[in-house]
């Protein structure tokens, strides 16, 4: 970022949270957590503690944060060292974002370089550099609308489970857009606020389906051989039981053969399977995994698994097992975007737009010199794709892409 570029998102956050940033009165507890903010001047201001939300918005005001964050733990002392803080408990939390979620769209508008050797490459970040092995990386991404649907597809199952399978109620449950490329869900209940650290682990193992065993389910070549009236339907059960049922049947309903192909299954097979739908829907819907000759159990478990991995929800892991995590302020903007943090009510996740409900900066324009952009919306308007080019642009879009490092103010 250029200096122009750097004093115009200053000035532009300052005059949010001077004009339109309101007391965050919705945080729990707020005299026992932590806060953390992120300077344009480039460090971390950490071990804050703030009174109430007005104090929290003046320090906003005051210190105007490229990015704020509280812990989602409570302490008897915020401000003292991590081992002297006298840790009370914490609210579970869990980040989807789509940097964890593989989307067609990444080869479009995300790339990354090796640390190391300087590889460049389009689309989702390897764990590992494919010529050196090393594991930093320069990465850019996009807040695509693809890729947010997909991270909402995800957080939608976990919130399914954590309402059915571990009975969360929605006024335990809050959910936010992060500000950026995914979702934020926080549990705040006293049932799981004193969990270690282990026990938050055994949660995050249980939604993303780690360590599943589809045997449980009750796949095994003698249930092939059983004939319906001997089974209990799985839809009748509850958990991973039923997730996976259901996962076999949407899989079953709606696949075509590369489908098939892709996970494993020969071309006969998968004709085979296509062939003989109906009556595989028709004996899974009773309990039976068998009747179809060729079919056989090497099959079914592989189809099970393949199953159980759609159901499971993608979620960051590391975030939800650190008790002592910050995670971003409601109603903060995000210095990646100049989007905020917003709640919404869990009932409304569907709906939910986030290139409407976070934008912030509404009026007003600002001439840029972009790098390269790809095509994308903001409320009802679009804009794109640019490529080395001057423009006069809404001020929210050119926040945006200034943000995103895709261009620089020029006036």
């Amino acid at each position: 970022m250029n200096l122009k570029s750097i004093s115009f998102v200053q000035r532009m956050f300052r005059n949010y949270y001077e004009q339109e940033y309101s007391s965050n009165s919705s945080l729990l507890m707020i005299d026992r957590r932590e806060f953390g903010f992120a300077l344009f001047e480039g460090w971390m201001l950490r071990h804050k503690s703030l009174k109430h939300g007005d104090e929290l918005r003046k320090f906003l005001q005051n210190s105007v944060p490229s990015d704020a964050y509280c812990s989602c733990a409570y302490y008897e002392d915020p401000e003292a060292d991590m081992d002297k803080k006298g840790w009370l408990g914490a609210d579970l939390v869990f980040d989807i974002d789509a940097d964890h979620i593989p989307t067609p769209c990444d080869k479009v508008h995300d790339n990354w370089i090796c640390g190391i050797c300087g590889l460049t490459g389009k689309g989702f970040t390897p764990s590992k550099c494919p010529v050196c092995g090393g594991e930093k990386f320069e990465v850019k991404t996009w807040p695509c609308e693809v890729c947010l649907n997909s991270a909402k597809t995800e957080t939608v199952k976990l919130l399914d489970m954590l309402m059915r399978d571990f009975g969360f109620s929605k006024r335990d449950i809050r959910v936010f857009f992060s500000g950026h490329r995914g979702y934020h869900v926080h549990v705040e209940s006293e049932a799981i606020r004193t969990l270690d650290a282990i026990a938050r682990k055994e949660i995050v193992d249980y939604v993303t389906g780690l360590g599943l065993d589809v045997f449980f389910y009750g796949l095994t070549k003698r249930s092939l051989r059983e004939t319906p009236s001997s089974q209990v339907s799985p839809l009748s059960k509850l958990g991973w039981r039923k997730r996976v049922a259901l996962g076999m049947q949407n899989l079953i309903s709606n696949a075509k053969k590369e489908d098939f192909r892709k996970i494993g299954l020969k071309k006969n097979i998968a004709e085979t399977i296509l062939q003989n739908r109906d009556i595989i829907l028709k004996n899974l819907n009773k309990g039976t995994w068998g009747a179809v000759r060729g079919v056989g159990f090497e099959t079914w478990r592989k189809i099970a698994e393949h199953s159980a991995k759609l159901q499971s929800a993608k979620i960051d892991t590391v975030v939800t097992t650190d008790i002592h995590r910050l995670i971003r302020l409601t109603d903060t903007l995000h210095g990646k975007t100049g989007l905020k943090k917003v709640e919404f009510p869990v009932s409304t996740i569907e709906d939910f737009d986030p290139f409407k409900r976070a934008v912030v900066f509404k009026t007003g324009s600002v001439s840029v010199l972009v790098s390269d952009a790809p095509e994308f919306r903001l409320g009802d308007e679009m804009f794109g794709p640019y490529k080395k080019q001057k423009i006069v642009l809404h001020t929210a879009a050119a926040m945006l892409l200034v943000c995103k490092g895709r261009a620089e103010v020029i006036e």
